[in-house]
C-alpha cells in the first residue's frame, strides 16, 4: 500500500516509537536473550523504543531476569496468552506494537521488516511460518492443525492470512479501539485476525522461519486448538447456526411433503412416523435459525462486530414484520387445528383418523410462536444499538 494512503514514518519530524511486547511464563532459560535481541532490533530501527515483558505469573524468576536485562516488566497474574497481551497493550507507550514470543522461536532480526510494513501503511502485519519451519520446531499435531484452522478461518471470513496463529506480529497502536480484543487464551490470535478483517484493516503477511524453542513448551495442541476452533465458530453464527438450521428446515419440509403427497418410500404404515420426524426437524431448524439471528444481533449490537449483511437485514425487517408473520403463521396453524377438531367432534370424538394433519397443525403453531418471540428477542438486543 503506497502513495497517498501511505503513512509517514514520522510525526512532526519524530520517528514513530516501537514497543516490543513479550508475554512470559516461566521462560528463565530464554527471556534475557529475548530482551537483548529486542533492544538490538530497536537499535537497528534507529527510533525510540522500549521492551515490555508481561510476566504471566512466573515462578522461576523470569520477571527479575527480564528487568535486569533492561526490560520494563508488567505483572499480569491472570493466566493466558490473550490476558498477557491485553495487559501489555494497555501498558505500552509505543506508536507501533510488536508481538513476539519469549522462547526464541522467532528471529528478532525480522522485527525491522515488520515495522517497515507499518510505515508503508499496513495496520496489521503477521508472519507466515508454514514455509519455513525448521526441523523439530513444530509438533505433528500443530503441523496438521494450523493449516486446517487457518483454512477454516479463511473460508469463513475471507482473510488474506495463511498462518493465522503465528506469534510474530506488528500492529499500529491506534487500531486497538477498533479491534476491541477481549479473548484471554491462545484464541487471541484468531480473534485479532477476524476482527481486523471485519474492520477492513490493511493486513500484510510476511514469510518467516520458525526455530526450535528454548525451554519448556506451554502449548497444549488439543486444548488450544479447540479454543481457536470455538472462537472461529462463535464469531460466525451464520455457519454455526444458520447453515445447519436451514438444512434441517429443508429436510423436514421435504419429509412432510412426501407424506402428504403419498410419496413416502416407507409406505403408508410409516406416514405418521415420517411426519413426526419431518415436523421435529422443522421446529428444531427454526429454533437454530433464530439462535443464529440472535447471535448475529448480539455481535452487531452488543459486541460492536461489523456485520454489513445483518445491518442490511435489520434496516429492511422490523419488529412489527416479525410479529405479523408469527401471528399469521400461528393463526393458520390454529385454524387448521380447529377444522380438525370440528371433524373429530362430528365423529363423536372417536378415533382420530387425521393424525398427519394434527402433526402439521401443531408444527405450524409452534413455528409461529417461535417467530413471534424471536422477533421480540432480536428487538431487545437491538436496544443496545439504539442507546
Amino acid at each position: 500500500m503506497q502513495g497517498a494512503a501511505a503513512i509517514s514514518t514520522s510525526v512532526a519530524g519524530v520517528a514513530r516509537s516501537v514497543t516490543i511486547v513479550i508475554p512470559c511464563l516461566d521462560e528463565a532459560a530464554t527471556i534475557e536473550e529475548c530482551v537483548r535481541r529486542s533492544f538490538a532490533a530497536i537499535a537497528r530501527l534507529e527510533r525510540p523504543g522500549e521492551v515490555l515483558v508481561v510476566d504471566n505469573g512466573s515462578s522461576d524468576g523470569s520477571a527479575e531476569l527480564a528487568r535486569n536485562a533492561g526490560a520494563r516488566v508488567v505483572d499480569e497474574p491472570r493466566r493466558g496468552y490473550g490476558s498477557a497481551y491485553l495487559a501489555g497493550f494497555a501498558a505500552a507507550d509505543g506508536d507501533y506494537l510488536v508481538m513476539v514470543d519469549a522462547d526464541l522461536t522467532y528471529d528478532f532480526d525480522e522485527i525491522p521488516r515488520f515495522v517497515e510494513e507499518l510505515d508503508a501503511g499496513y495496520e496489521l502485519v503477521i508472519g507466515n511460518r508454514l514455509g519455513g519451519v525448521q526441523p523439530g520446531a513444530m509438533g505433528l499435531l500443530s503441523r496438521i492443525g494450523n493449516p486446517i484452522l487457518s483454512g477454516l478461518l479463511n473460508a469463513l471470513y475471507r482473510t488474506p492470512v495463511k498462518d493465522a496463529h503465528c506469534g510474530l506480529r506488528a500492529l499500529r497502536r491506534d487500531v486497538l479501539p477498533t479491534l476491541a480484543l477481549n479473548s484471554t487464551g491462545m484464541e487471541f490470535a484468531s480473534e485479532m485476525v477476524i476482527r481486523a478483517v471485519r474492520s477492513n484493516l490493511q493486513i500484510r503477511e510476511l514469510p518467516i522461519e520458525l526455530h526450535v524453542r528454548g525451554g519448556e513448551s506451554k502449548l497444549s495442541p488439543f486444548r488450544d486448538g479447540w479454543r481457536h476452533l470455538r472462537l472461529i465458530l462463535v464469531y460466525s453464527p451464520g455457519f454455526l447456526f444458520l447453515f445447519p438450521g436451514s438444512i434441517m428446515i429443508v429436510a423436514g419440509a421435504l419429509a412432510d411433503v412426501t407424506v402428504f403427497a403419498h410419496l413416502s418410500i416407507f409406505g403408508r404404515a410409516w406416514y405418521i412416523h415420517t411426519a413426526i420426524v419431518g415436523s421435529a426437524l422443522v421446529i428444531v431448524g427454526i429454533q437454530v435459525l433464530g439462535l443464529g439471528l440472535c447471535g448475529r444481533a448480539y455481535g452487531a449490537f452488543v459486541l460492536g462486530t461489523p456485520d454489513p449483511g445483518f445491518d442490511r437485514l435489520q434496516r429492511r425487517v422490523r419488529l412489527e414484520h416479525g410479529l405479523v408473520l408469527g401471528t399469521l403463521i400461528t393463526v393458520v396453524g390454529l385454524s387448521l387445528g380447529g377444522v380438525l377438531v370440528g371433524k373429530w367432534a362430528a365423529r363423536g370424538f372417536g378415533t382420530l383418523s387425521e393424525e398427519r394433519l394434527a402433526v402439521l397443525s401443531v408444527t405450524i403453531v409452534i413455528v409461529g410462536i417461535q417467530v413471534f418471540f424471536t422477533s421480540f428477542l432480536l428487538s431487545i438486543l437491538g436496544l443496545r444499538r439504539a442507546r
